[in-house]
């Protein structure tokens, strides 16, 4: 997939933003209708957390995303810095990683604080940019004792950057902790105009049949 060409969706997905209009977000704080300016079949983020009004279990979410140049005395996270939470509480980075040699867990692809990104599959600021997230909910027993974590597979801009990656636990901003009920997107307003744009997610039942 070309990152600055829209992926459509696949039968069953959930179209999350279709570049125009937020009626299936709300805002974090308060709950209200999300009021993200929308330009040119994008949103920008300006006011605060949104997130998805649908919430999902095992998904295969599809985003573009938006990075723009920052000054060349800005670094670190301060370059575009937003980022796309799994059912709400585990974060993929969004910032501009561009020309960043050895990407750690705070650069775009990683899973936030817990796995770096395999290989720095960032475009330059500017240009439009996707992920592709496989996403397994984590398991539980009858009791409600947790017995597998929750796992994620990323593909940004068609490579792999994260390969059934578990993950222990929330990363830092989630909205809860309450891991057995399915989540939210949650798109993070970091104080940066980040865009986002071609949203959606396909749900996955949570294993195949087991006959032949």
């Amino acid at each position: 997939m070309m990152a600055d060409s829209f992926l459509p969706p696949p039968e069953g997905a959930v179209t999350l933003f279709d570049g125009t209009n937020l009626d299936h977000w709300v805002q974090r704080r308060g709950g209200g209708a999300a009021a993200w300016p929308i330009e040119g079949g994008a949103m920008t983020t300006r006011g605060g957390d949104i997130l998805s009004r649908d919430k999902f279990e095992n998904f295969h979410l599809h985003i573009e995303f938006y990075c723009p140049d920052s000054p060349p005395e800005v670094k670190g996270q301060g370059r575009s810095n937003s980022g796309v939470f799994l059912q709400g509480r585990y974060e993929v980075q969004v910032l501009d990683s561009w020309g960043v040699e050895n990407p750690g867990r705070g650069d775009c692809g990683a899973l936030y604080n817990q796995a770096a990104p395999l290989v720095n599959a960032c475009k330059r600021p500017d240009e439009w940019q996707s992920y592709d997230v496989i996403f397994r909910a984590p398991r539980f027993d009858a009791g409600g004792n947790k017995v597998e974590s929750a796992r994620a597979t990323v593909l940004q801009n068609g490579r792999v950057v994260q390969n059934n990656q578990e993950l222990r636990g929330q990363t830092g901003g989630a909205m809860d902790e309450d891991y057995a009920a399915p989540g939210p997107i949650l798109l993070q307003d970091h104080g940066n105009q980040v865009r986002f744009r071609n949203v959606w997610v396909a749900p996955l039942p949570a294993a195949g049949a087991d006959h032949y």
